[in-house]
């Protein structure tokens, strides 16, 4: 059967939200041809999903993780022009024809606020006439007016205003090409695959925008090579929207290795390069990027950002040091991972409350696979907030249990940074290798902390790369926060009881 479309307004409709689920959307369709049944995106709370939504008049009940004989009672009691209530994990009382999905007062689903995520598990992704497209009538100069900043360590403009890059590209010499770089290897970053599963009408739609803004026809999605999946989606995406863009929009696979993801070393990717490494700056890609031509990049929730700052200007407060809201995928000892959409103003340790820890906590790893160790999560979600307290800005919070020992989860990332770094740089390529030893040698009994924390400065001043640049936050906040525990490895215990004696 066909994919149903037009699911906003219309009602009564079964919605599933779910990252996987083919057979059942089908049974579902199956049980009654009367009732409108739609695929949608994921919400990002995985513990839900498949999320089932029925709506009556209305009126939605959720049902999480039904069966499919379960999810065939539901349509066909809607066929019958009833709302299912029986089961249900929670019933919603909302506007009619609302546009995003209706948030239950408790639960994962109520964590942050939905902005971004809104549409999310609510719409037909795949459907261009359930989101207005805005690009066409209106121009990117509300989240460049009120400073917002770029998302993401593939974001060309991470933390930074993102229209300092606009006018770049716009003034300099050639032909400006948008690029939206989603090349994530680092499978604990979920934030931009939800928004490319569930919204990428949205983030097309910002795309549009700043490809007017700063004067270009075309512009390139860029995947990881391992996400078929997501491929194929996006490249129905793409041509469900094109005669509601004036953009050429094409897609791009690169390698599924972390250094591709990075903003310079992605446009390599793209030209087909050998060797995959960041570029040296200046000039910067807004300069001199794909194939010469000014580029801008940046990631989906960047342009998300953007289609959201047209869609609600008076979201976006020129005044604050952080305008919008940030996703944090949250992950770790967890039952199920969460994306999660915080205000500026929230504190970070709401995730918390989007997820179930499996055991009693210990520390969260807060940025991505080269973030920074803390015992507190009272830290506003803020990108100055989070560097103030040596966290990454990345979008991922590792919530990590009591099992965990904090020398060898820092080690492993230690290592991780030793293997994948580039190779371009001294500080990146030798660094990254000293510090994984000085680590190693605290087993031996040999703890020679100032010489890391020195070793780590050195790095962070002159490394060509983030990876290189990053890799001693793990390091340096875990003596920061667990010194008595990295002491102790030196003198041959193990507080956690985990360690092998090796990294």
């Amino acid at each position: 059967m066909s994919r149903q479309t037009g699911a906003v307004g219309r009602s009564p409709v079964v919605r599933m939200a779910t990252s996987d689920g083919e057979d059942a959307v089908a049974a579902a369709r199956a049980a009654s041809e009367s009732v409108a049944v739609v695929r949608t995106g994921p919400t990002g709370i995985g513990e839900s999903d498949p999320l089932v939504m029925a709506t009556v008049d209305g009126r939605t009940a959720f049902f999480a993780g039904p069966t499919d004989a379960g999810v065939e009672d539901v349509v066909s009691t809607v066929a019958g022009g009833e709302l299912p209530t029986d089961g249900a994990d929670t019933v919603i009382e909302h506007e009619p024809g609302t546009e995003t999905l209706p948030v239950p007062d408790a639960g994962s689903l109520s964590v942050g606020r939905r902005a971004v995520l809104g549409p999310c598990g609510w719409v037909d992704p795949l459907d261009p006439t359930d989101r207005p497209f805005l690009s066409a009538e209106r121009s990117a100069e509300a989240p460049a007016d009120a400073g917002l900043l770029g998302r993401g360590r593939g974001d060309a403009a991470a933390d930074d205003p993102v229209a300092t890059e606009w006018t770049t590209a716009r003034e300099a010499d050639g032909d400006p090409v948008v690029v939206a770089n989603a090349n994530e290897a680092y499978a604990e970053q979920r934030a931009d695959r939800t928004l490319l599963w569930g919204v990428p009408m949205c983030v097309l739609d910002g795309m549009a925008a700043v490809a007017d803004r700063v004067g270009a026809d075309d512009a390139v999605l860029y995947l990881n090579e391992s996400d078929v999946a997501l491929v194929r989606h996006l490249r129905e995406a793409v041509d469900a929207a094109s005669e509601h863009l004036d953009l050429d929009v094409q897609l791009v696979a690169g390698p599924d290795e972390h250094r591709a993801g990075a903003p310079t070393a992605a446009l390599e990717a793209m030209e087909g390069a050998d060797r995959i490494e960041p570029r040296l700056q200046p000039p910067s890609p807004a300069e001199h990027g794909l194939y010469g031509r000014p580029t801008v990049v940046h990631t989906p929730r960047t342009y998300a950002q953007v289609r959201h700052a047209m869609a609600d200007p008076d979201a976006f407060d020129p005044g604050a040091a952080d305008p919008g809201t940030r996703l944090f995928t949250v992950t770790g000892d967890v039952a199920a991972p969460a994306t999660v959409e915080l205000p500026s103003a929230s504190s970070l340790a709401a995730v918390r409350e989007a997820v179930d820890l499996e055991g009693a906590f210990k520390m969260a790893c807060v940025g991505d696979v080269l973030g920074g160790y803390t015992r507190d999560l009272d830290v506003r979600a803020t990108a100055g907030s989070l560097r103030a307290a040596d966290l990454g800005t990345g979008g991922v919070v590792e919530l990590l249990d009591e099992s965990r020992c904090a020398l060898a989860d820092a080690g492993d990332r230690a290592t991780f940074a030793a293997s994948e770094n580039s190779g371009r740089c001294v500080p990146g390529r030798e660094g990254t290798k000293q510090l994984a030893e000085l680590l190693r040698d605290v087993y031996d009994g040999d703890l020679e902390d100032e010489k890391i924390r020195e070793l780590g400065r050195v790095m962070r001043r002159s490394s060509n790369c983030r990876t290189g640049a990053h890799a001693p936050r793990p390091v340096t906040t875990v003596i920061e926060s667990f010194g008595p525990e990295v002491r102790a490895h030196a003198d041959g215990r193990c507080p956690a009881g985990s360690c092998t004696g090796e990294l």
